[in-house]
């Protein structure tokens, strides 16, 4: 009898719960005689912002929904970037820094509506474009975003593992997610293959069924659209602030003659590159040209509206010319880097109130940031020293050099290892083959370095028998253009010496998430002629917090005078350092890559000098501010206050 009322409780229980569902699941499509989406029956415009999970950690989703509802948004867009789903060929994860349905659940949490923009390729100034880089490794010729079996085959499978996931999360089943967009600015990409976007468009429509709206994204001309376009998909442009919306949506109406306006991608502010001044759109023009395209009753989605950070190896490169992007992606959006509030999130704020009521919640406050001071940090090794533990599984052995892909490592550096077989006095070591920057040394003696082609030859004097290394650094894989079709990284040509064509190669690819187990060495790093260089080499020490004794907030490291390198703290890879070149000269650090329990511990790779290198000290130190410098003064006081007050002084309405 037990066992009776136990299945019969448990039928009722399955009974109920599908129930729940199904009043729980709603209806999201377009009503094209009106020119408007219909949401449950009922006419819908969205205003929505950007934010990429993969740029924010995901103890902050929450924090930055909540404070993009409050903004007076209702929908979020995100990119699904492929390369931190599928990490090596058919393993795939969802969970952790890369648990989308929990960043689903979280916006639905938060009353947002998903657009999902699901590549495979989705630019955004991401690594390879979001690519996974050992497409690469699996077939070097195969032309990406192209029909090509060889890539196509690779599509399938991750869009099976991606939209089987994504499925119960649309709108139809309850979840939040309203529409999905196939590739991204096709219309820009050299093929124009129609047999590719129609592949794209059919496995979405197998596996997510008829009802979900589906749409490409192009600029706002007609020839993009042109190549960029598929029967079934519903067209929409991008574009940035502008005081003639009309004339910008045009090309949408030629697509498109009924159905909603829509821009993609209203531009908020800009990215950034390494050696130029950090991008900034006067907030009072944009506020205006946000107020003229809701006035037309236009859908739009502001890019960025938190840019976030290009943490670990994920920035990624423009081409041509080479232009790599920094670890910071603040984008001068609404919501900074670190999630705080600028003036443009009150002057947009103020803007969409006039067409919508905004939530009677307070507006969240500002994450507080801690100023730690001086951090100390002890010389432990160079590079060459700690091969063992950077590189435990030992060099691959060649005749000539083998780029990243071929060794199946994709990102960071790699060492390229000759043993001199005569001796060399000034002579020419040349090869156009760096990808992207090389440090050239003798027995750890730097002699110079090499840049792609731009700077391809080093004078190199050594000994018979002395190691001659070339120490690369991958600085990204290009995200847009037809340059992504070449990525391979390291070195990926042969090397000369004195005229002579150099063989036998040590390949040590480099694993810097093992720096926290080398240990302090007595060795020290040697220093260029020139002073300009020393051995690459890694720098740790404790995090010291002073005197409180409350938990770690967010901070900022400062890292000036180094040079260039990687920093991380604990086993977190903060991302990309080069305050001599700018405009970012402090990485974000987010409050819970902290032990609250334990020891905490910072360290860095250092590429050319530290202070300490130069006078010969085994301890020099770095900086934990509470204020950020993206742009060579200080960009972070972003106090509501401030903003509030800036925003009100000059009002647009």
């Amino acid at each position: 009898m037990a066992a009776w009322f136990e299945m019969r409780f448990s039928f009722l229980l399955v009974h109920f719960l599908v129930l729940v569902g199904l009043t729980c699941a709603g209806n999201f499509s377009i009503d094209y005689d009106n020119n408007t989406f219909l949401k449950d029956g009922k006419p819908f415009r969205y205003v929505s912002g950007s934010i990429h999970y993969s740029r924010v950690h995901p103890f902050y989703w929450k924090d930055r929904l909540n404070k993009m509802r409050i903004g007076g948004l209702n929908a979020v867009q995100i990119y699904v970037p492929w390369n931190v789903h599928e990490l090596s060929p058919g393993k795939f994860t969802f969970s952790g820094a890369s648990d989308l349905p929990q960043f689903l659940t979280l916006a639905k949490e938060s009353d947002l509506v998903v657009l999902v923009r699901l590549g495979p390729y989705i630019c955004g100034e991401w690594e390879f474009g979001g690519f996974p880089a050992w497409l690469l490794t699996e077939n070097k010729d195969m032309i990406l975003r192209t029909s090509d079996p060889s890539y196509i085959s690779f599509v399938d499978k991750w869009y099976t593992a991606l939209l089987t996931t994504l499925k119960p999360y649309l709108y139809d089943n309850g979840g939040p997610v309203v529409m999905v967009q196939i590739e991204n600015e096709y219309g820009s990409y050299f093929a124009c293959d129609s047999d590719y976007l129609k592949f794209l468009y059919h496995k979405v429509r197998r596996v997510l069924g008829d009802s979900v709206i589906i749409y490409t994204t192009d600029g706002d001309g007609d020839g993009y659209l042109k190549c960029g376009t598929i029967q079934g998909a519903y067209a929409t442009v991008d574009f940035g602030p502008t005081q003639s919306p009309l004339g910008n949506f045009k090309s949408q109406r030629d697509f498109e003659p009924k159905g909603p306006l829509v821009n993609s991608e209203f531009y908020t502010g800009w990215l950034d590159h390494w050696g130029q001044p950090h991008s900034h759109y006067d907030w009072v023009n944009v506020a205006k040209s946000l107020d003229l395209i809701l006035e037309l009753g236009a859908n739009i989605n502001m890019y960025m509206y938190e840019g976030g950070t290009n943490f670990g190896y994920m920035n990624g490169a423009n081409d041509p010319p080479y232009m790599p992007v920094p670890t910071s992606y603040d984008y001068d959006a609404p919501l900074n880097e670190s999630g705080d509030i600028t003036v443009k999130y009150y002057a947009f704020r103020d803007i969409i109130s006039k067409y919508y009521s905004l939530p009677s919640d307070p507006i969240t406050p500002n994450t507080p940031k801690g100023k730690y001071g001086p951090q100390q940090m002890i010389f432990m090794s160079t590079v060459q020293d700690a091969l063992s533990i950077l590189c435990p599984e030992g060099p691959t052995m060649s005749t000539y050099p083998l780029s990243m892909e071929e060794v199946k490592h994709y990102y960071g550096f790699i060492l390229y290892r000759h043993k001199l077989k005569s001796a060399v006095t000034n002579s020419s070591l040349v090869t156009d083959g760096v990808r992207d920057r090389g440090y050239v040394m003798v027995d750890q003696l730097p002699q110079g370095m090499l840049y792609r082609e731009d700077t391809t030859e080093v004078k190199v004097t050594g000994s018979a028998g002395q190691y001659l290394d070339i120490f690369v650094e991958n600085t990204a894989r290009v995200g847009f253009s037809t340059a992504m079709n070449f990525m391979r990284k390291g070195l990926i040509y042969n090397v000369t010496l004195g005229g002579e064509m150099v063989t036998g190669w040590e390949i040590y690819p480099i694993h810097l998430e093992n720096m926290q187990h080398v240990k302090a060495s007595r060795s020290s790093p040697k220093l260029s002629s020139s002073g300009n260089l020393a051995t690459p080499s890694i720098y740790g020490g404790k995090v010291n917090f002073g005197a409180t004794k409350d938990p770690p907030m967010d901070t900022f490291l400062d890292m000036r005078p180094w040079a260039k390198g990687q920093a991380f703290v604990n086993d977190f890879n903060l991302g990309r350092y080069w305050p001599q070149e700018g405009p970012q000269v402090t990485l974000y650090v987010p409050a819970p890559v902290f032990s609250t329990t334990g020891t905490n511990q910072l360290f860095v790779l250092e590429l050319e000098y530290s202070p300490c290198s130069r006078t010969n000290d085994t301890v020099c130190t770095v900086n934990l501010t509470d204020i950020p410098y993206i742009d060579a003064k200080p960009a972070g006081r972003n106090i509501e206050a401030e903003s509030r007050g800036a925003w009100r002084k000059h009002n647009v309405h």
